[in-house]
């Protein structure tokens, strides 16, 4: 399959799904150390019984940089491109151990760089879904890409 590289390529509406990860207790303890994020939510299965899930809850960071790490390796690096941040991120359903995720990746719009002649903006909707396919997170992610054009020759 050929991948986007240039701005050009990118086409509103293009979309693609990424392969699914399980979620493992591992990977929230992980998470708890990498981050230093020991809230009971994620770290205490007695407290989490009081509360309304009854059982430990990912971290939203975590799930957040799994699903990029799947984007990511579901397609070939793009030396054109660059991650400028994302926006809209939000996380309306839990994410438990066991719980496989995926990502569908979809092109909402993209537009010239004001600032940096030879670039574009695009705008990419990341929507994960678990294996009921309930969406757990959703993120827009901006990224700057070099235009064909502004290859030198």
């Amino acid at each position: 399959m050929d991948f986007p590289v240039f701005f050009e390529d990118f086409e509103i509406g293009s979309s693609r799904v990424t392969h699914a990860r399980t979620i493992t207790e591992a990977d929230i303890v992980f998470h708890a150390g990498h981050s230093g994020d020991f809230m009971p939510h994620h770290t205490d299965a007695e407290f989490c019984k009081t509360q309304p899930f009854k059982k430990i809850v990912a971290h939203g960071t975590m799930t957040f940089a799994i699903a990029i790490g799947l984007t990511v390796s579901s397609q070939p690096l793009n030396p054109h491109g660059m991650s400028y941040g994302y926006n809209k991120i939000r996380y309306p359903r839990p994410v438990f151990a066991g719980d496989t995720i995926k990502v569908n990746v979809k092109i909402l719009s993209k537009e010239d760089h004001a600032k940096q002649p030879g670039h574009g903006i695009l705008i990419e909707a990341k929507e994960v879904t678990n294996q009921h396919d309930e969406v757990v997170m959703y993120a827009e992610h901006v990224i700057i890409v070099e235009k064909r054009s502004a290859q030198k020759t």
